[in-house]
């Protein structure tokens, strides 16, 4: 391509949703953000950053952590405004992930001065959310993670905001989930939620382990302040894109727990990684090659095949932004090595989540508006800003060159046989 967008370069019916807590009325409680202020400032004069402890147990957060709940969760509340003339903005997602239902739903009618009560809004949408709980996918290496702990007989303990009720359907629909955590300890369990650290001192309590020994993993603001505040490690995997900074607290912040070093917190590592990339159950998408903005080839010298990404919005929230691979067919033209990037690319600070796929071949021209289709096997890793230019130009090779050298391992080249590549070309040929 002689013109494109650079690269970035670089997871049975449900029981009613509970929205009830044990939580005081919201008029004897201080403001949500005032308890997020006071337990920061708790631990923020009795913290210091330090090198990763060693650990014995692990707690996990469920939603926007494991599950892909955020999702469902703007797009339930989008249909429930309607109702009443209002439009949903997901700059409010901001506000409400990781608080607890009752805190969700107080927001919700404040911000959007509805003419209902809390109790009300949470009797409406209750049945809403409960539909959706059987079609939430688990986050890119959620299944993964679990499994190797459980395999390698780590203790987990599963503490979510949610209803105990809640959390247990949600899981229900992940095979071996349950089995897997020796405690689940839901928000109504607890006096007070997330940013309060009580869950999480629950939790150790219940493993029989003592604080120090407990690694927290969180995507949520709250959540990681209330690991802090417990005295635990921390490890922030956040769910809303551009917001890492908002994490320092943290002891350490990965884009996905694809990037998780479990070695790192004395845990055993995973042994799944291949010549610095790691197998992943193949996806597919694809549609016609569109033009960019001409950063690919005129700034980079980087042509990439760039996809309309407004045609894979839920395909983008379900996999974490970073830097895969894998092959591309061409419906007129062959099957050929890739490496694409998903994500904001932080160097040129997009706007929107794209895909930006680079066939690894000299075409010598353009193909826009030729059919390409994807099958991606791999990642590398997550995307990242760079402080140059030439920098940015050189891990994008290194990319590349990781990249065609793994497709010719097994495990991966015997994808490049999927009908789904083959079957774009045999439609080319009859029509042709």
């Amino acid at each position: 391509m002689a013109s494109s967008i650079p690269l970035h370069f670089f997871g049975r019916p449900c029981p009613p949703l509970s929205l009830s807590s044990r939580s005081p009325p919201s008029s004897s409680r201080p403001p949500v953000a005032n308890q997020l202020h006071s337990f920061v400032e708790v631990w923020k004069m009795a913290a210091t950053k330090h090198f990763p402890r060693m650990v014995s147990h692990v707690i996990l957060d469920l939603d926007g952590t494991l599950l892909n709940t955020d999702g469902v969760m703007n797009e339930v509340l989008k249909v429930f405004l309607v109702k009443y003339g209002k439009r949903w903005d997901n700059k409010i997602s901001q506000k409400i992930i990781g608080r607890t239902p009752l805190e969700v739903a107080t927001a919700v009618v404040k911000d959007f001065s509805l003419s209902l009560t809390t109790e009300e809004l949470m009797s409406a949408i209750s049945p809403m959310f409960s539909d959706q709980w059987c079609n939430i996918k688990a986050l890119p290496g959620a299944n993964r993670l679990i499994k190797h702990l459980r395999s390698n007989g780590v203790t987990m303990a599963l503490a979510s905001n949610s209803s105990k009720s809640c959390i247990e359907a949600k899981i229900s629909f992940h095979q071996g989930w349950k089995e897997s955590f020796s405690v689940i300890i839901g928000g109504d369990e607890v006096t007070t939620g997330k940013p309060s650290p009580e869950i999480f001192l629950e939790a150790a309590k219940r493993m029989n382990v003592d604080i120090s020994n407990c690694l927290v993993i969180e995507d949520s603001l709250p959540g990681v302040v209330a690991g802090k505040a417990a005295g635990m490690a921390v490890v922030a995997v956040p769910s809303l894109p551009k917001q890492a900074g908002l994490y320092s607290s943290a002891d350490v912040v990965i884009n996905s727990l694809l990037d998780l070093h479990p070695e790192k917190w004395g845990l055993p590592p995973f042994e799944d990684w291949i010549e610095g990339t790691l197998p992943i159950e193949p996806w597919y998408i694809g549609g016609p090659v569109i033009k960019g903005f001409g950063r690919g080839s005129k700034v980079l010298g980087i042509p990439t095949a760039n996809l309309p990404a407004e045609n894979f919005s839920t395909i983008l929230s379900e996999h974490t932004s970073g830097v895969y691979f894998g092959w591309a067919g061409l419906s007129t033209r062959g099957i050929y090595k890739m490496v694409m990037s998903i994500g904001w690319n932080p160097y040129f600070d997009n706007t929107e989540k794209t895909i930006e796929p680079w066939l690894l071949h000299d075409f010598g021209e353009d193909f826009y508006g030729e059919e390409l289709r994807l099958a991606i096997v791999g990642y590398i890793r997550p995307e990242a800003n760079f402080p140059s230019l030439e920098s940015l130009i050189a891990r994008i090779h290194e990319d590349g060159r990781i990249a065609k050298k793994a497709l010719d391992l097994p495990i991966y080249a015997g994808s490049k046989d999927s009908p789904y590549l083959k079957n774009s070309m045999l439609r080319s040929n009859c029509h042709s």
